[in-house]
Order: C-alpha cells, then sequence, then structure tokens
C-alpha cells in the first residue's frame, strides 16, 4: 500500500506542477498582433484537425470496447472461465476490461490534447522570449514540454493507481493500456501524415521550385507546416509515449499477477497467484514509477543555458535535467528497495534500464546530429546530389541500428539473470522512470520550430530567428533520442507482453519448428514493412496533394509572390485535415485486425509466432527510420548554417530532397512502429484464450 500511495502522491504531484507550469507560460508576453495572428490561426488549425481525428477514434474505440465487453468480460465463449480468469469480486458483474479500455483511450486522447494546447500557446510566447535573448525562449519552450511531460506521467499513475485499487485484477489494466495504444497509434500515424504531408508541400514546392525561404508567409503551406508540428509531433507525441509508459508498467505488473517474478521460477495462473495481486512484485513498477515522476519535476529546474548559441552548450543544458533527474531516481529507487526489505537486484534491474536507455539516447544523438562526422559526412554526399544523399542516409540509418539494438539485448541478458523475466519487464519500467523530463527535451523542439515560423512570418530581426533555429536544430536531436528510448522500450515491454500472453494461453513455448509458429512469425515479420508501406504511401499521397495545391495558389492567385496578396492557408490545412484522417484508417485497423485473425485463423502459437517476427524486423526497420530521418533533416540544417554552399545552393537542393524522404521516416512510420508492436502484443494478451 506505501507504493501504491507512493505512485499516486507523485502522479497528483506531477499534475500539480504541470498545471503551475501552464499558468506561468500563459503569463508570458505574446509578441505583436502580427504574431499574435499567425498563432491564433496555427491554434485554429490544430483544434480543428484534433476534432475530426477524435470524432473518427470515438466510434472507433465504441466499437471495440463493445467486442471486449462480450467476449473478454461477458466471456460469451466461456474459455475465460476454462482457464481461471472468471471475473471475482464485488465488481465482477461489470464489463471492467471495455470500461478501462474506454478510459485508457481517452486518457491518451486527454495527454495528447493537453500537449497541443500548451504547445499552440508556447510557440508566439518563445518568438517573443527570443527576441530578448537564447535563455528565455529556451525556458518558455522547456517549460511547455515540461506540461506534457508531467500530464502524461501523472495521468497514467492516477488512472493505473485507482484502476488498481477498484478492481484488484491484472486485466483490467490491460484493457487500459490496450486504449491507449489504440488512441496512440491513430494519433501518431494521422498526426505524422498531416504534418510530413505539409512539411514535404511547403518544402518541395517553396524551397525548391520557388527559391522562398522556409517558412516564407507567401508559402499556403506554411500555416499547415506549423498546425502539423503540434498535432504530430506534440499530441501525437504525447500519446504514443503515455502508451509507452502506461505498457511498461501494465507489462511488468501482468508478469507479477501471473507469477513470472524470478529467474528460474516456474509461472502459474493468475488464478493461482491470486496472492500475488496485493504483493510487492506487481505495485514495485508503480512505486519505481512514481520515485522517476518526483525525480522528473526536480530534474526540470536543472535546464538553463547561455546566451551563447553553440549546440553543445545547449545540449548540455539539457543533459543537467536528464541526468540530474537520473541520478535522483535511481537514489529513490535504492530507497524503495532496502526500506522495503527486497532482493536489492531489483535495484541493479533498474539501473540497467536507465543505463540502455542512455546508451540507446547517446548512440542516436551521435548519428543524427550534425555536430558529429555522420551527419557531416552526409551532408558533404548532398554535394554531388541528391541520389547520394539518399543512399548515404540510408546507410546511415541502417548501421545506427547496431548500437542500440546491441544495448537492448544486453540489458535482456543483465537483467535476466538478475530477476528472470520479471527483471527484463522492470528494466523497461527503469528506461522511462524519469520520462517527465526526458519528454519535456523532446517536445520543446516542435515549439521552437513554430516559434521560428512565426519569427519569420513576422519579420522579426534575423537574430531571433538564429535563436528559434538553434533550439530547433537541437530539438531535431533530442526528437531522436525520444524515439529510441520510445523503440527501446518498445521492445523490453512487447516481450514481457508475450511473456504474459503464452502463461494466459498456457502455451509453454514456441517451438520454431512447429509450422504455425513459423507461419505466424513470418506474418508479424512481415507487419512493420507492410505497416511502413502503408504510412509512407499516405504521406505520399497526402503530399502530391499538398504540392498541386501550393502550386495552384502560386500560379492561380496573383500578388502572391510579391506579397501584396495573403495565400489560403485555410485551404491548405483542409487539404492536410482531409487527407491524415482519411489515410489513417487502414494502417490504424490492420494493426488490431491482424492479430486476431492469425489467433483465429491458425491459432494460439501462431499468434506468439506472429509476436515475436514483429518484434525483431520492427525495432530494426523503427530505429533505422528513426536515425536516418533524423540524419538527412540536421544535414539540411548543417549545410543552411553556410557549409557546402549554403541556402540555395545545388548541395542544399539535394539536401531538401533528402529531407523530404526523411520527414515520413522519422516522423509518421518510424515512431508508430513502436506502438504497433506493443498494441499487437496488448491485443494478443486481452484476446488471447479465445484463440485456444
Amino acid at each position: 500500500m506505501e507504493l501504491l500511495t507512493l505512485a499516486f502522491g507523485a502522479g497528483t504531484l506531477a499534475l500539480a506542477f504541470a498545471a503551475v507550469t501552464t499558468r506561468r507560460v500563459l503569463r508570458e508576453e505574446t509578441g505583436t498582433d502580427t504574431m499574435r495572428n499567425i498563432a491564433a490561426l496555427i491554434q485554429q488549425g490544430a483544434a480543428a484537425f484534433l476534432r475530426r481525428e477524435y470524432t473518427f477514434v470515438a466510434a472507433f474505440v465504441i466499437l471495440v470496447g463493445a467486442i471486449i465487453a462480450v467476449f473478454v468480460d461477458l466471456d460469451v465463449t466461456g474459455k475465460f472461465a476454462a482457464l481461471g480468469l472468471a471475473p471475482e469480486g464485488p465488481f465482477a458483474t461489470l464489463p471492467r476490461t471495455a470500461i478501462s479500455y474506454v478510459l485508457g483511450a481517452c486518457a491518451s486522447a486527454a495527454s495528447g490534447y493537453i500537449g497541443m494546447f500548451i504547445a499552440v500557446r508556447a510557440n508566439v510566447r518563445t518568438a517573443a522570449k527570443a527576441r530578448v535573448g537564447l535563455n528565455p525562449a529556451l525556458r518558455v519552450a522547456f517549460a511547455s514540454g515540461a506540461v506534457m511531460g508531467m500530464t502524461v506521467v501523472g495521468i497514467s499513475l492516477v488512472c493505473l493507481s485507482g484502476l488498481y485499487l477498484v478492481f484488484r485484477h491484472f486485466q483490467p489494466l490491460t484493457g487500459f493500456a490496450f486504449g491507449a495504444s489504440s488512441i496512440a497509434l491513430f494519433a501518431r500515424v494521422g498526426g505524422g501524415i498531416f504534418t510530413k504531408a505539409a512539411d514535404v508541400g511547403a518544402d518541395l514546392v517553396g524551397k525548391v521550385e520557388a527559391g522562398i525561404p522556409e517558412d516564407d508567409p507567401r508559402n499556403p503551406a506554411t500555416i499547415a507546416d506549423n498546425v502539423g508540428d503540434n498535432v504530430g509531433d506534440v499530441a501525437g507525441m504525447g500519446a504514443d509515449l503515455f502508451e509507452s509508459y502506461t505498457g511498461s508498467i501494465v507489462a511488468t505488473m501482468s508478469l507479477a499477477a501471473i507469477g513470472v517474478v524470478g529467474a528460474g521460477q516456474n509461472a502459474v495462473l493468475p488464478s493461482e497467484a491470486a496472492a500475488n495481486w496485493d504483493g510487492t512484485a506487481f505495485v514495485l513498477p508503480l512505486g519505481v514509477m512514481g520515485v522517476g515522476a518526483v525525480a522528473a519535476v526536480i530534474g526540470t529546474f536543472f535546464v538553463r543555458t547561455s546566451e551563447q548559441a553553440d549546440m553543445a552548450r545547449l545540449l548540455w543544458a539539457l543533459r543537467a535535467g536528464i541526468f540530474g533527474a537520473g541520478a535522483l531516481a535511481l537514489a529513490g529507487t535504492a530507497a524503495v528497495v532496502a526500506g522495503l526489505g527486497l532482493d536489492f537486484r531489483l535495484f541493479w534491474v533498474v539501473v540497467v534500464g536507465l543505463v540502455a536507455g542512455q546508451v540507446i539516447g547517446t548512440a542516436t544523438e551521435y548519428y543524427t546530429a550534425y555536430e558529429y562526422s555522420p551527419t557531416q559526412k552526409l551532408a558533404r554526399q548532398a554535394v554531388s546530389g541528391a541520389g547520394p544523399t539518399i543512399i548515404g542516409g540510408l546507410a546511415l540509418g541502417m548501421l545506427s541500428t547496431a548500437v542500440p539494438l546491441l544495448a537492448i539485448v544486453a540489458a535482456i541478458w543483465m537483467t535476466f539473470e538478475l530477476a528472470g523475466l520479471y527483471g527484463v519487464a522492470l528494466s523497461a519500467v527503469g528506461m522511462l522512470s524519469t520520462l517527465g523530463v526526458t519528454l519535456a527535451t523532446d517536445a520543446y523542439g516542435p515549439v521552437a520550430d513554430n516559434a521560428g515560423g512565426i519569427a519569420e512570418q513576422s519579420r522579426l530581426p534575423s537574430e531571433v530567428r538564429e535563436r528559434t533555429d538553434a533550439l530547433d536544430s537541437l530539438g531535431n536531436t533530442t526528437a531522436a533520442t525520444g524515439k529510441g528510448f520510445a523503440i527501446g522500450s518498445a521492445v523490453l515491454t512487447a516481450l514481457a507482453l508475450m511473456v504474459t500472453y503464452s502463461q494466459i494461453t498456457r502455451v509453454a513455448s514456441f517451438d520454431l519448428l512447429d509450422v504455425q509458429v513459423l507461419l505466424g512469425l513470418l506474418i508479424g515479420s512481415l507487419m512493420p514493412f507492410l505497416f511502413s508501406a502503408l504510412t509512407m504511401g499516405a504521406v505520399g499521397r497526402a503530399a502530391m496533394r499538398m504540392v498541386e495545391e501550393v502550386r495552384r495558389q502560386f500560379r492561380e492567385i496573383p500578388g502572391i509572390m510579391e506579397g501584396t496578396t495573403p495565400p489560403d492557408a485555410a485551404g491548405a490545412v483542409r487539404i492536410a485535415t482531409d487527407g491524415a484522417v482519411r489515410e489513417m484508417v487502414l494502417p490504424g485497423t490492420l494493426a488490431v485486425a491482424v492479430p486476431v485473425v492469425v489467433g483465429i485463423v491458425f491459432g494460439a502459437e501462431a499468434l506468439g509466432g506472429l509476436l515475436i517476427g514483429s518484434i525483431g524486423s520492427g525495432a530494426l526497420l523503427a530505429l533505422m527510420m528513426a536515425n536516418a530521418g533524423g540524419a538527412w533533416d540536421n544535414a539540411k540544417k548543417y549545410i543552411e548554417k553556410g557549409h557546402h554552399g549554403g541556402k540555395n545552393s545545388e548541395a542544399h537542393r539535394a539536401a531538401v530532397v533528402g529531407d523530404t524522404v526523411g520527414d515520413p521516416f522519422k516522423d509518421t512510420s518510424g515512431p508508430s512502429l513502436n506502438i504497433l508492436l506493443k498494441l499487437m502484443a496488448i491485443v494478443a494478451v486481452v484476446f488471447g484464450p479465445l484463440f485456444l
């Protein structure tokens, strides 16, 4: 009960901190009338998109919730009762899993919406502060990111603690995680399609064809691009990391519920392990996350920098918050483990998780930041044209998978030796324990990007744009680092959920020589590629429509290029919205439907094989896409700083082409894959007994 109280209290503290920080950000000045008008257009566009997206997703959630209520909670097939999974306790007659599913979906949507709400108001305030100096601008942008980070952490901890207190069973928790994953996938895919369609349209027609600067007010896609930063990189990312955070907790608690709490122990069914539901192993993940939440709040106060717009200084300013929070989280976890008289190996499991996350983040930073040789070499290749740029970026992305994947392998090996499969799952909790501050360093990037756009469109002095560009460039690196954390934790969490699925379905092992398992493995290996093809194709089609619209306006509306007639920005936003909502349906539906179809047609063993295949291919593809995309983007920015001919040179045009390829890699398909892995795994856990 002490750990439960700690988690609930830490979640409440995180939400209170987010509320106070929101008030502080909203008190900042908003600049000139022109700046406020541009910010209002971005706010209206982002709100309109989320209304359209959430309307569709609400219908999906209601449909899936009804299916869960009938087949899982009411158990019309009798298979859950046969496996000892029948509901117990005072709320046994309620559709507990379905209720939790809807709650998880609402919580995930709320996390994304709150993040977007503060981001579209912090952008103009960051631009206004950039007129004063770099550090004031960083503080505003980072504070808005901290609101999202603490909101994600707080809502997750409060909801999971509350569900545990009410239902006293792990199955409703899996329903909550399922709901969070469902929203996260649609938010990431839909937002990613929107933002990249607008970005590609703005870059190809504006920069390459018309030769006008980035974020030029004459470009009809500029406002849509700014809106996309918020609905994709903020709202989508908020829902994504809410799902990652929640999934890691639920996966570990589920393993404790089924008795897989140590190396060498035989797993037992949930009904035989009821005593564990009130045990320390079950609530320890909530306690670790509670300690991490408090540490993250403190860590936000460590972030500050000087007026020197230097990438290394900025990076270390953010690292101070991350490393400080990590050290505090480890100290708090050690105190919890020692105070409860637990085996101290559990502390070392958390250490391994945090260290593995830092290794993944550092490796990602090395391959994507233009301070280091891989991205600088990629920028040199742009001198030879677009072809070498594309080839070099793909090679860099493939090579960049080695260190992160080996770090994940080492973490699995060490944590299994320390605490068995439970330790593997707990290491994912450790990796994400300081998400509140890690997400803050990630979410501030889109705010800085928007601030630069507002500065450009408002014709603010050049030094203002230089300051926002410095923050934006660092944001690309921290965003790639955040994606690395999410992918690493996704592998560990999906593995834990796969073990939970095997125990629930009483499938002792998945034999690769069994034809059913082999069939599932091949289908699972295919899923990340099929999913990526659908999302990349969706971006391409939506971008084509945006390109045609921008060309049409340049051609048919007189006075745009002269700056005497404003472009139809609302029309560009509408095109991006329509394309994103329409194109997100098929990928999102397949992610839920394919595991169910494989389980029904081929059986429980085949579905286990599908999970194995998807984890292996999905982790590598996600890392490759995220890192290649980040490197292409920063290679372009490196050239724009004056290297290899600078802006409007042949190298710059080639780098812009590389960036347009990398945009859907890093902001649509890549980050969606880590959700895909966990979503398919949680679908298997929720519906597992139906496939026997």
